[in-house]
């Protein structure tokens, strides 16, 4: 190359950032049914990411439409001799606006300022994608190692891919994943994820009356289902706020992480309100468990009757250690729901969906190269972190290619407002999240001749 690759990627910026904004501006929003209203979206969206990939040298592309699903972009180039395969993997579709009232701008109209691009999905995940298409064109469509891409439309709602590598390991088979879908723990802090939580969502219920009572006659003796209930959630928790099931694994996080004013400040923590739990923040929101009552069935205030509840039911959300088996997990905590019977009663405990967790060996070539890639872009190494989030695909992958290594990285960053009103990529966080993976291309191919030099 007559230029560096730094001075390369700057030079790419401001076509890739009108490109970003073209993509921002089509409101893709997924949906679980892929109905008739979303569609037309999805599919521009599609056709636009198409051409860009196709502009940036990959020759091979082909599209996937599964049943009911939006449909997936594979593509490929080539490995060199003696090269390894890298696998790309992004999404272009993106969630609702929400309440547009809260948004400065509108959602759908991307706007820069103060060196960001706001839009819903300017971070989650359409910068990542273009960030795929800066890598590939700072090397004119020839980097030094082959690529795969899989660039789908429905991961926000429920992903087809979260089942079909399994069944189709070879359109993913690769030596290294990047899954663009993450990014810096905070701004101007490089980082890879290297750990995800898994989850399990069972649900509890117990009857104690054929049918709801006067409270005046029967209240006292005859069992109130939501007083038993409630005792029994009540149990999950000790004093502390620490989960209190046994058999859940949990471990301090040694990783980068939020201060615990950074992290009021981004779950927006009421004023006064305390943080619940003790130990390390880390491993309470990535390397321990969590449990959260996310639906109760109880009567409405405004409807409220003076009587006993004959039956009442929770939904539980358990987020699980990433090491940990998500169905052993599952398990411990329906055994601690069986085994307590507030007041003697018994209550239900129905298993429900479950999704291990990840934890990424950082040991190999590609999380050397990558470690280079990103002190070559930032001039510093990165952090490693985690999320306390589950992402199914890269389970899903994982267990296709059991011997890729898998890296989460990306554009984003803990301040960017994903799933929010006013969401936003900074442009130099987009930059960078280029220049890595234009650099990882080169130090990955010379990591992997290494192996055995």
């Amino acid at each position: 190359m007559e230029q560096s690759l730094p001075q390369t990627v700057a030079s790419l910026m401001p076509r890739l950032e009108e490109e970003l904004g073209r993509l921002v501006a089509i409101p893709s929003v997924s949906a679980v049914d892929y109905p008739g209203e979303t569609r037309p979206a999805l599919l521009e969206a599609h056709e636009l990411v198409l051409d860009l990939l196709q502009d940036a040298g990959v020759a091979e592309l082909d599209s996937h439409r599964l049943p009911d699903t939006a449909p997936f972009i594979t593509g490929e180039i080539p490995a060199p001799d003696g090269a390894p395969t890298v696998l790309l993997y992004g999404h272009y579709d993106v969630v609702p606006a929400g309440d547009e009232s809260k948004w400065t701008t509108p959602a759908f109209e991307p706007t820069v300022r103060d060196g960001a691009m706001f839009g819903r999905g300017s971070a989650d995940s359409k910068a990542n994608v273009l960030a795929h298409v800066g890598a590939l064109r700072a090397w004119e469509g020839r980097p030094p190692v082959g690529v795969k891409l899989v660039i789908e439309g429905q991961e926000e709602v429920g992903s087809a891919l979260n089942t079909y590598p399994q069944t189709h390991p070879d359109v993913f088979r690769a030596d290294a994943m990047l899954i663009a879908d993450m990014g810096s723990v905070r701004p101007g802090l490089p980082t890879l994820t290297v750990a995800l939580r898994g989850t399990a969502m069972p649900t509890v219920e117990v009857e104690t009356l054929v049918g709801p009572k006067h409270s005046g006659q029967y209240g006292g003796a005859a069992p109130d289902a939501l007083i038993v209930l409630l005792h029994a959630l009540a149990s999950l928790h000790d004093e502390h706020g620490d989960v209190a099931v046994e058999g859940l694994r949990r471990e301090e996080w040694t990783g980068a992480g939020y201060s615990e004013d950074e992290f009021r400040e981004l779950a927006e923590v009421l004023p006064g309100v305390p943080l619940v739990g003790s130990g390390g923040l880390g491993s309470r929101v990535w390397s321990g468990p969590a449990i959260t009552v996310t639906g109760i069935d109880v009567p409405t205030v405004d409807n409220a009757l003076n009587a006993v509840a004959p039956r009442s039911r929770a939904s539980l959300n358990l987020r699980i250690h990433p090491e940990q088996d998500a169905a052993e997990a599952q398990a411990a905590l329906i055994r601690h729901l069986e085994t307590v019977r507030p007041f003697g009663i018994e209550l239900q405990v129905r298993p429900g969906a479950i999704g291990n967790g990840f934890s990424a060996d950082t040991s190999g070539p590609a999380y050397v190269a990558a470690t280079a890639a990103i002190d070559a872009a930032w001039g510093a190494e990165p952090s490693f972190a985690a999320t306390g989030g589950s992402i199914p695909l890269v389970n899903a992958l994982h267990a296709a290619v059991p011997e890729a290594e898998i890296l989460l990285l990306g554009a984003t960053d803990g301040y960017a407002n994903i799933h929010a009103p006013n969401e936003r990529v900074l442009l130099d966080e987009f930059e960078r999240s280029v220049a890595v993976e234009a650099a990882f291309f080169a130090t990955f191919a010379s990591a992997w001749k290494g192996r055995s030099a």
